[in-house]
Order: structure tokens, then C-alpha cells, then sequence
């Protein structure tokens, strides 16, 4: 569980999902895009279109793996096939960041093939802080760990979300993902504070800020990754970098694909955002006074 030292220097500015819709566009020209961050399982083969493409593309940008699949959390012990087919996709394409979620997924019966949420709870975090530490020593390196959006909360949590996240950090030695929108969304289902959540988080411990859309039904608000982010989300970003700084960012867009342009406009815009940010003011501390700048 120790952390482990990284010789990977992180992406800078804002990135974007680089999905199979638009391979063609990278193929064929260089976007305008800082970095681009994939879905580590589709990349497991030993072969074929998709890492051919995923080759090709690092050679221009940094890439960063983000796993959602190994369900950490999960009661079933880790899947070490899985863990053995994400060391040789790092090895193979050295990204810059390697990501997986704050979730479980499996149990002995099976995969449930979802991120679903954990208690959030002490023995939860034992279990976790144990996963991470395996996790991290077979890759060689530090891993973050995202917040997801969720539609239970559990009677017995003992903590909030990102202050488990942080203390799993204090004690792994691993990073947060902050996923801006599952904050929103989170925030909208349960009532949840997103810019206190934030300030649970200490400086230093966000590697990378995922930005997204979601859908608002009549039951809940899904996080969905099916349009532009929306303005409270915009919102919550710019607090974000008011308080972490630059942190790389992405926009992640996975259902509804829109033409590539769609998704530099929102990489434009998150850009204009850190520079906003930066123009007017240093970062916020955690001082809940702060929250009244963005009311």
C-alpha cells in the first residue's frame, strides 16, 4: 500500500475522449487537442484497428488509461488477468495518467458490467486502501481514483465521498480524479454540497478533472455523457480551478457522438475557463466564504 514513485509527468490543459467515431479525424490530421484519454479495456488485444490507432495517436499527444472495469471495491479478490492485461497495455503506451473508479462491479457470480457505488464506510476503505496499494505496485506507479455519480447513498456511510477519497489518498499514496459533473449530478440526486465536497479534497491530491453532460428525467438526473456540459457544471469548474489549479482536463462525451468540432468547442471553452481563472485571481483556498463568489 505504499506510494509509488512516478517518473510520468502529467498532461497539460484540456483533453478529450478519443473514441472510435472519431479515429479517422486523428488519423488523418492532428486536432487541435492537448491530450486524449480511452477506455483502457478496449486496448487489451494483442492487436487489430483500435491500439493501431492508439499507437499512432501517441505519437503526437500524451494518452491517459482510464479503466472502467476492474471494480476495485468489488468483495470477489482482484481480477489479476485484468490487472496483467492493463500493466502491458502501460508498458506498451506509457501514458501520462492511469485512472480507475471509486466503485465495485463484480461479485462471485459474475461481472455486472456498471460502476456501482461503494458504502462508504471504514471497512469499505480498508478493502480499498489494499486494492489501491496491489493495484498500484503491480503497475509500478500511482493511480487516481474517481468520484462517480450515484443513485443510493447508504444508511451506514460513515464519510463523505471525497473526504474517503482523500483519506484513501493519504494513505495510498494515490491521486483523485475529480469528475466535476458526478458531483452535479450527485449534488441534484441527494442533496449533496459539490463545492463542499470539493473543499474535503486537500490541494495537491487531483491529478485530472473529467467534465460531461447528463440528462434531467423525472426520477433523477443521469449522468450520461450525452451532450454539452451543462452551465451549473461550468460553474463548479471554474471553482474547481479557482481552488486546484490548472488540473488537466477532459471532456468526456460517450453516447450521442457529436463531429469532432462539437467536442473542441467544449475543450475551447474549458480552456477559457484556466485562463479566466488564472487573469483574474489565485486559487481559492477552502474557505466556505469563498462559495459566494460563484452564487
Amino acid at each position: 500500500m505504499n506510494a509509488v514513485a512516478s517518473t510520468h509527468a502529467p498532461p497539460r490543459g484540456v483533453g478529450i475522449g478519443l473514441r472510435h467515431a472519431h479515429y479517422r479525424d486523428f488519423l488523418d490530421a492532428t486536432p487541435p487537442v492537448d491530450w486524449v484519454e480511452v477506455h483502457s479495456e478496449n486496448y487489451f488485444g494483442d492487436g487489430g484497428f483500435d491500439l493501431h490507432v492508439l499507437h499512432a495517436v501517441r505519437r503526437d499527444r500524451p494518452v491517459s488509461l482510464h479503466g472502467v472495469g476492474l471494480g476495485l471495491g468489488s468483495a470477489k479478490p482482484l481480477d489479476t488477468m485484468h490487472v496483467a492485461k492493463l500493466k502491458r497495455l502501460v508498458e506498451r503506451i506509457e501514458p501520462a495518467l492511469v485512472s480507475e473508479h471509486l466503485c465495485w462491479g463484480a461479485t462471485a457470480a459474475g461481472h455486472l458490467n456498471d460502476l456501482l457505488p461503494m458504502p462508504l464506510t471504514d471497512a469499505a476503505l480498508a478493502l480499498l486502501c489494499a486494492r489501491v496499494g496491489e493495484l498500484q505496485d503491480a503497475l509500478g506507479r500511482p493511480v487516481l481514483l474517481e468520484n462517480v455519480s450515484t443513485y443510493v447513498r447508504f444508511r451506514d456511510d460513515q464519510h463523505g465521498e471525497t473526504a474517503f477519497l482523500a483519506e484513501l489518498a493519504a494513505r495510498t499514496g494515490c491521486g483523485v480524479l475529480l469528475d466535476v459533473n458526478n458531483l452535479y449530478v450527485n449534488q441534484c440526486n441527494h442533496g449533496e454540497d459539490a463545492m463542499a465536497a470539493m473543499n474535503a479534497l486537500p490541494l495537491g491530491v487531483v491529478g485530472e478533472i473529467h467534465l460531461a453532460g447528463h440528462s434531467v428525467t423525472d426520477v433523477a438526473v443521469i449522468d450520461d455523457h450525452g451532450s454539452r456540459v451543462a452551465a451549473p457544471v461550468w460553474a463548479l469548474y471554474e471553482y474547481a480551478v479557482r481552488r486546484f489549479g490548472a488540473i488537466p482536463a477532459l471532456i468526456e462525451w460517450d453516447t450521442d457522438l457529436p463531429a469532432l468540432d462539437i467536442l473542441l468547442e467544449e475543450a475551447n471553452r474549458a480552456r477559457e475557463v484556466q485562463s479566466a481563472v488564472h487573469a483574474a485571481r489565485p486559487a481559492l483556498s477552502g474557505d466556505p466564504k469563498n462559495h459566494a463568489r460563484l452564487a
